[in-house]
């Protein structure tokens, strides 16, 4: 019985130690202030080249993958739909855009994260008129090797309309 009570003690402890991870060696610790912080300032970057409807400054801020989802429009997929998607939206009489990004969250790994805030376009409608649409928005961004930031999904959804007094 003896016998028995220590072989099945060496048992359970060879499964617990089996079945525990390995030290982690040569992981490096991600500053996510520092990577929140780099994504802030490429989102202004961003929202300055399109604030200043230059084509080549705001297109590269997308991956060449990326999917844009915007509400009443099927999804554009890619650079090169992207880039007519926003040549387009820039050639509209009266068009402006702006947004305000409110969060910021990095993944633990560095390598992954997603902002949230809100947007405002305005372009003139079929009748000559102002037309201003607001939004609530999320863009998912994926660090490239290069270090560099860019969005691989930019979601926009309607903000609702103010209620009537």
């Amino acid at each position: 019985m003896k016998m028995f009570r220590l072989f099945t003690g060496v048992a359970f402890l060879l499964a617990a130690t089996g079945c525990s991870s390995p030290p982690r060696a040569n992981v490096a610790k991600v500053d996510l202030a520092a990577e929140e912080a780099a994504i802030r300032r490429t989102d202004a970057d961003w929202l300055a080249g399109a604030a200043a409807h230059d084509l080549d400054r705001t297109v590269p801020f997308w991956s060449d993958d990326a999917t844009i989802l915007a509400p009443g429009t099927p999804p554009v997929v890619g650079k090169e739909a992207i880039r007519k998607y926003v040549a387009g939206a820039f050639a509209t009489p009266g068009f402006s855009i702006t947004w305000k990004t409110e969060r910021v969250d990095v993944a633990r790994s560095g390598d992954m994260a997603y902002s949230s805030g809100s947007d405002r376009m305005s372009f003139n409608g079929p009748d000559g008129k102002p037309v201003i649409e607001e939004s609530h928005s999320v863009a998912v961004w994926k660090k490239q090797p290069d270090g560099a930031w860019k969005c691989v999904m930019d979601v926009m959804s309607p903000s609702p309309a103010p209620a009537e007094k």
